[in-house]
């Protein structure tokens, strides 16, 4: 644990690989603006790796005032030990406030490793962040601006709002896509802070033999379409009707658990709390109930369309239209409707 730092940064870990950053880390670069901001900090991103230099720019200009730079030709492909050494060394010498992670296989892999390091408490999976002064109720005492990290708990059933008093920096790893993506301000500066961090062999125990990628299906998060099917659907032969939909829609194929879990589709396309955030132009949500896990994550989207039977169900909560009937005759009027249109 480090000292409690009120002027210390709002830091992002800036995840790439092959040299691309991840979207969320742009995400979060937006969020920790804002949190710079209120707190009326700095905002820097820590990027470690092997010649990821040109990445400072697109950092700076969605919102990083500084970007600590630490190069390594061990650093070209990611491992837990000599990652987590960069980032507590970086977090020892300059005493952030905050520390974000994005919530990826990665992130859950590092944020964890070094919040044990640096002995200080960290939240997952966050859905939202905010800056608001707290009373300890153990003590009575009033701690100014902290981090109140928020995120579904029990199942998405409650929202459980966690406080870090003393254990800092605070720290956070943040869900894909719960963060709106801001546009880049290519006339921002910032300063580029290149660090060396020694890396003894100890820590690089692994020796990478043989890469294999697995190329993505499907990318629902940058879909301006979605037809996403449910457990009302039925079969995994009738979900073929939700792939009709999307492809006379020009949009993606989504799913709510209840599908996934049923066998109809695989679940890089489960939609919700514990699959995707989207926020399409248009939603299109067939045989889903609507369960408040599922619409955590879509529930942004611009227009929501919901095709369900039972008029009671809780999507309509959130549709801007809602069509009461069954699927498997109202999905191929849509699809008839749109070829006509043609």
């Amino acid at each position: 644990m480090i000292e409690v730092n009120r002027q210390g940064e709002v830091w992002v870990f800036a995840e790439q690989e092959d040299g691309r950053l991840n979207d969320v880390v742009l995400e979060l670069l937006g969020k920790a603006r804002e949190l710079g901001d209120q707190l009326g900090v700095s905002v820097a991103a820590v990027l470690p790796g092997q010649k990821v230099r040109d990445l400072c720019s697109p950092l700076i200009q969605h919102g990083a005032d500084k970007v600590y730079l630490v190069q390594d030709d061990r650093l070209g492909h990611y491992q837990t030990g000599p990652y987590a050494r960069v980032l507590c060394e970086l977090v020892q010498k300059y005493r952030p406030q905050i520390v974000l992670y994005g919530a990826t296989a990665l992130g859950r892999d590092l944020a964890p490793r070094v919040a044990s390091a640096m002995r200080a408490g960290m939240t997952a999976d966050c859905t939202d962040l905010e800056i608001q002064d707290v009373t300890d109720p153990r003590t009575k005492t009033l701690h100014e601006k902290l981090l109140l990290q928020i995120r579904p708990a029990f199942g998405g059933n409650i929202i459980a709002t966690i406080v870090n008093y003393d254990q800092w920096p605070q720290m956070a790893t943040v869900r894909e896509g719960v963060m709106p993506l801001l546009p880049p301000d290519p006339s921002r500066n910032g300063e580029i802070v290149e660090e060396k961090v020694e890396l003894d062999e100890t820590l690089l125990a692994l020796r990478l033999i043989e890469r294999h990628v697995e190329p993505r299906k499907v990318n629902l998060k940058g879909a301006r379409v979605i037809v996403a099917g449910g457990g009302g659907v039925g079969s995994k032969a009738d979900f073929r009707l939700i792939h009709d939909l999307a492809s006379a829609i020009g949009g993606a194929v989504g799913a709510s658990r209840a599908a996934v879990d049923s066998g109809y589709i695989g679940k890089e396309h489960q939609i919700g709390q514990t699959g995707t955030t989207v926020r399409p132009a248009l939603y299109i949500a067939a045989g889903i109930s609507g369960a408040v896990q599922h619409r955590a994550g879509m529930e942004e989207s611009a227009k929501i369309i919901a095709i369900n039977t039972d008029p009671e169900a809780p999507i309509f909560s959130v549709a801007h239209y809602g069509i009461v009937g069954d699927l498997k005759k109202v999905i191929p009027m849509m699809i008839k409707a749109l070829k006509e249109r043609r």
